[in-house]
């Protein structure tokens, strides 16, 4: 009777949030998990946070839509008496942001509204001049569009706590590093103008489209572009940052700044779990579909995480980093060439693997530039090496 009991709540559970549906707990070695192999992983994150190099940091990871990891580890902020990081403490993001601003623009191309070989200006009849009327929207989510990553102007502007109206202006003006298509340089500048895109199509803010047309639906109810109503900065993971720097920079506009945390730009101010990422990469495991239903179409997955740079051979998706790409090492080692993700400059990576059907999150809150990354490969090893 109790087994029958939990069964009809585990059901109820799933038809209220999407998500659920897709992704359930299972014992490692039922989906070919190695346990021992995959604690290796979880013991070097708990590791760090153990010897004070790690503040905080959480992980899961799942095969064949079952989840086999997922913990918390530190504290939500340095104070000692700060609440215990969990599974579903919230987390900057920073340029995971990025693909998921893709996804709000290619829901777009599949419903016809955009195309993605339209010049830019199409869309941003602002974005005109030199070599700008080369650029295609494809350009600006396989960064080839010759816009830098940020504006010369980037630390101005945040001082001045400007909005992201500004930083649109700018990059409307900005000169190009290098002729369209012909040079590939990673640019959050070029996402800023995809999400631009989206808001001008749907006249709708991209933190208010993508709530609509991509948390709600995946049921990813702990994520949100800015801060999501309700929410206090003290109740998420606090990003480390070095006390050496500019005290009243990092309070006016630092990554815990709430100038920072709510201004919803769209290559790096999105804020998640574990859970609810894991659910987007199940998603695009799934060729597009969660819990049975049909959220994008199969071919804007392929396309998604697909190369789109094969003549620069600078390997990129629209959106999503591939892994044989030398600019984006996060996933490991021993992934499969057909594993697509993305790092975030405060600590964090997703990726997923669908040879392996294995994906994997981690987000902590030392940002990446500290160790360059290395943690995050480590930790991805670990769980490479435990598909038996």
């Amino acid at each position: 009777m109790k087994n029958k009991m939990k069964t009809v709540m585990w059901m109820v559970l799933a038809a209220a949030a999407p998500g659920m549906a897709q992704l359930q707990p299972a014992e490692p070695a039922s989906v070919g998990i190695s346990a021992p192999r995959l604690q290796r992983a979880a013991a070097l994150l708990e590791s760090e946070v153990k010897e004070g190099k790690l503040g905080a940091a959480a992980i899961l990871v799942a095969r064949r839509g079952k989840v086999v990891l997922e913990k918390g580890y530190g504290r939500l902020a340095p104070e000692a008496n700060s609440p215990a990081v969990k599974p579903d403490s919230i987390f900057l993001l920073a340029s995971i942001t990025k693909p998921v601003t893709a996804c709000a623009l290619m829901l777009l191309v599949e419903r016809g509204l955009v195309s993605l070989n339209d010049p830019v200006s199409q869309y941003l009849p602002e974005f005109t001049g030199g070599e700008r009327n080369k650029v295609r929207v494809r350009d600006l989510l396989s960064h080839t569009s010759g816009l830098p990553d940020m504006l010369p102007e980037n630390t101005a502007l945040r001082r001045a706590h400007e909005p992201l109206s500004n930083f649109v202006a700018g990059t409307f003006k900005t000169p190009l590093l290098y002729t369209p298509r012909e040079d590939f340089r990673y640019q959050s500048m070029g996402v800023l103008l995809a999400g631009e895109i989206v808001e001008r199509m749907t006249k709708m803010r991209l933190r208010d489209f993508e709530r609509k047309e991509i948390f709600e639906p995946l049921g990813m109810k702990n994520s949100a572009l800015g801060m999501k109503q309700g929410w206090r900065i003290e109740d998420t993971v606090q990003v480390y940052e070095s006390p050496t720097g500019n005290r009243e920079d990092r309070e006016r506009f630092g990554a815990n700044s709430a100038y920072w945390r709510d201004m919803g730009h769209p290559w790096g101010g999105m804020h998640s779990t574990v859970g609810d990422l894991a659910i987007l990469m199940q998603t695009f495991l799934n060729g597009g579909s969660s819990a049975g239903k049909r959220w994008m179409s199969p071919a804007t997955v392929a396309a998604m995480t697909t190369d789109q740079n094969t003549r620069l051979h600078k390997p990129w998706g629209l959106g999503w980093a591939l892994s044989h790409s030398t600019v984006w090492i996060y996933a490991g080692d021993l992934v499969s060439a057909s594993t697509f993700g993305h790092a975030g400059a405060t600590g964090t990576v997703v990726w997923a693997d669908p040879e392996s059907q294995v994906l994997c999150v981690i987000l902590t809150n030392r940002p990446i530039s500290i160790d360059g990354g290395r943690l995050l490969r480590l930790v991805s090893n670990a769980v490479s090496a435990s598909v038996s």
